[in-house]
């Protein structure tokens, strides 16, 4: 099939680059020249493990293409999918959908034949409605169908989920849509109950329901984490016996920062929106934002409790900074207000990332990157494992810092406290 995926970024790009390995024709077109400069020369401009082999593999074999002329890549494509950002905007929980209704605007201009029309942003319920009006106004002979497929790719793992999906989900009543749908995912989707079809509502809606639901998990977890603290008891323990429990799981029952990253902040910020729209108070996702926020005050409160109310020229080395590991996503990370704060409080800030260095911390004086990990820890007062990257589980401290009286504050427990006991290093971790 001839597909275009209208947005490079990272659901475009992964998508785009995993549909055309399974032998369709497919274009990513962007109106920025700069990202598609980029992906032309053979570089990418994210970070997700396998997709520059992927992309460069397609690209190679002309199954994958870049571009900045919308209009005919529309035009020469059977199935559009739209892939622009919806981020929240600025002083309220309300998804900005901007992007979403100038690009539909364009695809009711170049409507040439029948088009299948894909939303993989991720949008409020009822918003597939608008998008089939205004493509509707300039076109009466009705020659398309908007369907709603929402994205599950977890960053770091999203090749993965793509080509093994926990499920497919297909939103339109349209039996023509839904088996050209069919058609493109069924090699994919060889196990039973893998596809499913429900309304476009339904489908918007699922996407927001199942990543408020993973939020609250980590938030829910997060706060016994604070219980656990106070109760000389162990979270590691707690979500151990919980997770044995089928009907609850252990996956997202690790404690540990507040949630980020490009979904779970704004999804759960725009399931309230849409709540408040239709006079429905959603008070358990209301509460979980509210305690996702107040997670990054407990941690900072937490390293004043470890080194001192006065942190001024105080050395800390965090170690990851980005949301999440296997990823370069630094949107909504606990570091973005851990390490302004503590710069404003005269500490001395070294930190490191296997993905480099970050534009965001330039701006502070007392911030460096390093990119050996000895070179950020060397004489600090207290190490920050704040990003669980592999790099990071296997250090012998006493060895990189090279001071005595040094401190351990890791986030993501992910060493043993009876361990660092017998070794004699000052060892702090979450809930525990």
């Amino acid at each position: 099939m001839k597909i275009c995926m209208l947005g490079a970024g990272y659901v475009g790009l992964v998508s785009g680059a995993c549909f055309s390995d399974l032998g369709n024709i497919v274009v990513c077109a962007d109106v920025d020249k700069k990202k598609i400069d980029i992906l032309n020369s053979g570089k990418i401009p994210i970070y997700e493990p396998g997709l520059n082999e992927l992309v460069k593999k397609n690209f190679e074999q002309k199954r994958l293409s870049f571009t900045t002329d919308i209009s005919s890549s529309i035009k020469s494509s059977d199935i559009i999918f739209i892939c622009v950002g919806t981020p929240t905007k600025k002083n309220s929980n309300t998804a900005n959908l901007k992007y979403i209704f100038q690009v539909a605007k364009v695809i009711s201009l170049n409507i040439n034949k029948y088009k299948v029309i894909v939303t993989k942003s991720t949008i409020p319920v009822t918003t597939g409605d608008t998008i089939e009006k205004i493509i509707k106004k300039k076109n009466k002979l009705n020659r398309f169908d908007v369907v709603s497929n929402p994205e599950f790719l977890r960053e770091g793992e999203a090749i993965r989920d793509f080509v093994y999906p926990d499920r497919v989900i297909v939103g339109t009543d349209s039996k023509k849509a839904n088996k050209i749908m069919k058609s493109l995912y069924l090699p994919i989707i060889k196990k039973e109950g893998r596809y499913i079809n429900t309304t476009r509502r339904s489908a918007e809606m699922i996407k927001y329901a199942s990543n408020a639901f993973l939020a609250t998990k980590i938030s829910y977890i997060n706060e016994l984490a604070n219980l656990c603290e106070k109760t000389s008891v162990d979270i590691k323990d707690i979500a151990l016996g919980m997770g044995l429990d089928k009907r609850i799981g252990d996956r997202f029952l690790r404690a540990g920062p507040a949630y980020g990253g490009s979904c779970f902040p704004k999804d759960t910020r725009a399931l309230v929106d849409t709540g408040s729209k239709f006079k429905i108070n959603l008070s358990i996702v209301k509460n979980v934002i509210n305690s996702n926020e107040k997670r990054k005050k407990i941690l900072l409160k937490r390293i004043h409790d470890i080194l001192g109310k006065n942190i001024k020229n105080k050395k800390i080395a965090f170690l990851g900074v980005t949301f999440k590991p296997n990823t370069d996503d630094m949107r909504e990370a606990t570091s973005l207000k851990m390490i302004p704060y503590l710069s404003k409080k005269g500490a001395i800030i070294n930190y490191t990332d296997p993905t480099g260095i970050k534009n965001f911390f330039k701006k502070f004086k007392n911030v460096k990157f390093y990119k050996n990990i000895s070179s950020a820890c060397y004489k600090s007062d207290l190490v920050i494992i704040h990003t669980e990257w592999n790099d990071y589980k296997q250090l012998d401290f006493k060895k990189i810092i090279n001071k005595a009286n040094f401190k351990i504050y890791d986030m993501r427990n992910l060493y043993s406290p009876q361990k660092m006991l017998k070794d004699k290093i000052k060892y702090f971790g979450i809930g525990r």
